[in-house]
């Protein structure tokens, strides 16, 4: 495992802009001025559409330079490029809400992976509206709050679930197997900062039993998609996807665990991703520096 980024000292810079002449050596000229050495440099140019992306990480020798100050030296050279841009301590976990329903597979990956440090992220709290998982959360120490969910508390209980974003001062929502459907209201509330995971039979095998389905259509791979969270249902940005090949020889009950191994991986990776500020959006797309 990769030594954890020194706090103040290593920092994530991604910027995404039209594509033109000099905009590495305006990146790399930026870190030569505020005693930067690059760790680690991605970039792609999208040649059809025009578009340049590129991730920075990087660690500074002067003492006087942090943050606010990278931040506000940068930008005059985003402005002179027509620069998006995000600069950020490398080391600063991200606060991360998990939501669960009666499939946990994904929460306990995702709260060992955060214990074995593998994730740079804080799990302030799990969100159900289900009790099945409460004792797994006292196991980590991690708060559990019940928010019950019917056609009527729908409302409420988003309204719940914002406020803990708000009061935990939560970056990133990760809907770990929660089986609800959320408003268009409260999609747009965590636009860019929500994660789903499901399986990849969608949109064949809609509703319930969907191994089950599959099984009887004598499918060959089975696998599942992280995405960002979007009005569209299962259609934002896709972050990662993944595939396991099968055969005849697997029950319904097999596939379903062949199934949960993969969303629990194809999960971790895209929070994981996340959190390390690997992920851009652009449109109905993503450019994911892995």
């Amino acid at each position: 495992m990769s030594p954890r980024p020194q706090p103040g000292r290593e920092f994530v810079l991604t910027l995404s802009c039209p594509d033109s002449a000099g905009l590495v050596h305006a990146v790399s000229g930026f870190l030569v001025r505020n005693s930067g050495n690059i760790l680690e440099s991605q970039q792609f140019d999208d040649r059809l559409q025009g578009r340049f992306f590129m991730r920075v990480h990087f660690d500074v020798s002067d003492p006087d330079v942090g943050l606010e100050s990278l931040r506000y030296r940068f930008g005059p050279v985003a402005q002179a490029y027509g620069i998006s841009w995000s600069l950020s301590d490398a080391s600063t976990p991200t606060r991360t809400l998990i939501m669960v329903s009666k499939f946990g597979h994904c929460l306990n990956d995702l709260l060992f992976r955060q214990r074995a440090g593998a994730l740079n992220i804080e799990i302030p709290a799990i969100v159900s509206n289900h009790r099945d998982f409460e004792k797994l959360a006292q196991t980590y120490n991690v708060p559990f709050h019940h928010v019950p969910v019917t056609r009527d508390s729908k409302p409420d209980a988003e309204a719940r679930l914002l406020e803990l974003v708000r009061d935990l001062d939560i970056d990133l929502v990760v809907l770990a197997r929660y089986m609800q459907i959320l408003s268009d209201d409260l999609c747009k509330e965590l636009d860019g900062r929500a994660i789903n995971i499901h399986h990849s039979f969608l949109p064949s095998f809609k509703g319930a039993r969907p191994y089950d389905q599959a099984y009887d259509r004598g499918v060959k791979l089975v696998g599942a998609t992280a995405h960002y969270v979007t009005s569209d249902l299962d259609e934002g940005q896709i972050i990662e996807q993944d595939v396991v090949r099968v055969d005849h020889s697997l029950d319904p009950g097999e596939l379903v665990t062949v199934g949960r191994d993969v969303e629990a991986q194809v999960l971790a990776h895209a929070v994981k991703w996340h959190s390390e500020n690997r992920v851009m959006v652009e449109g109905n797309r993503t450019v994911v520096f892995r």
